[in-house]
């Protein structure tokens, strides 16, 4: 791999030194990637969310998925017909280009887990 010569990289109104550091800004983190893993399948309502991460706190929950949705990766659909509040959570189409990373990191994990 040959190194590229070094350029500022804006995204979002964020610079970043080089491609991967801008990769590891929007989606780097302990929660960012285990969100978007459960958002390949398809939408998911943040209670059930909640449930496939047990140990994550609600505010740390909330503020993941609001950078998440700020940066473009996920689509927050708010349903206002009939009580209670309905609130969606999907990967947008830029959010599914990263499906393959995802993927490549979760079989990563697979392989290297100690059973």
């Amino acid at each position: 791999m040959e190194l590229a010569e070094p350029r500022i990289l804006k995204y979002n109104g964020r610079e970043y030194p080089c491609c991967a550091s801008l990769t590891m800004g929007i989606i780097g983190g302990k929660w960012k990637t285990v969100i978007l893993y459960h958002l390949i399948n398809g939408k998911l309502r943040y209670n059930e969310l909640r449930k496939c991460m047990p140990t994550v706190t609600e505010r740390t929950l909330a503020l993941q998925l609001q950078a998440l949705e700020e940066d473009g990766i996920i689509l927050r659909e708010v349903f206002h017909k009939k009580p209670p509040l309905k609130v969606e959570y999907s990967l947008t189409d830029l959010g599914s280009t990263l499906v393959p990373l995802i993927q490549a990191i979760a079989n990563w994990g697979d392989s290297v887990a100690e059973n």
